[in-house]
């Protein structure tokens, strides 16, 4: 009887869009829910407590889209700059490529011959990739993504900000204050949840089996 093994699941694939998505939730109840006390505190009245807080909802997706847009940028041309080097640098000496590859292995506890024959057989196939992974640490999991990152940091942002508007719609005006306060903290809480529940973590903190 031959037994089936079920693969594996893993979650490091998401890291390049719940960074951003965490970030962007997080920020949105943050800076919504102060903005919302903060003019709340003035004693204005609820309706324009809650155009205030949908100004800054929409001011701050958009900030959170461009400002991940630009930093995402800045490493996708850092790994294309790399990338560009490391090619010119095997085509120009393959042979001296070849070795540093090979000694990456053995650095990593593989057999001198072995990882020779190892780095041969990778760098016939795809030798640009094998350096890229192996030399660089880039691999297609965790290559920046720049519109990913700012439509994902942008959507969340607006999730994150409509949860304390919803509180200033649903509340008195007399406690806009401390209920936004004190539903604000709920939903970190939640939000933490949920951030270590994508990732595949233990919710409670603990690290998973």
């Amino acid at each position: 009887m031959v037994s089936r093994q079920l693969p594996e699941r893993h979650f490091v694939n998401r890291i390049g869009w719940l960074r951003a998505a965490v970030l962007g939730a997080n920020d949105g109840i943050l800076s919504t829910a102060s903005l919302i006390v903060g003019v709340a505190a003035a004693s204005s009245t609820q309706n324009a407590v809650l155009i205030a807080g949908v100004a800054g909802m929409v001011a701050g997706a958009m900030s959170m889209a461009a400002g991940e847009y630009v930093s995402v940028s800045s490493q996708s041309d850092s790994e294309r700059a790399d990338l560009a080097r490391e090619r010119k640098e095997l085509s120009e000496s393959p042979g001296f490529e070849l070795d540093e590859l090979a000694d990456i292995y053995v650095k990593r506890g593989v057999d001198p011959q072995l990882a020779r024959q190892v780095a041969q057989q990778l760098m016939a196939k795809d030798a640009l990739g094998a350096h890229a992974h192996d030399e660089l640490g880039i691999s297609e999991i965790t290559a920046a993504r720049p519109v990913q990152a700012a439509l994902t940091s942008a959507a969340s942002f607006s999730v994150g900000a409509a949860m304390p508007l919803l509180m200033v719609v649903v509340s008195p005006a007399s406690a806009l204050v401390p209920i936004v306060s004190a539903a604000s903290l709920g939903f970190l809480a939640f939000l933490g949840a949920i951030g270590a529940r994508a990732g595949g973590a233990n919710i409670c903190g603990a690290q998973p089996e």
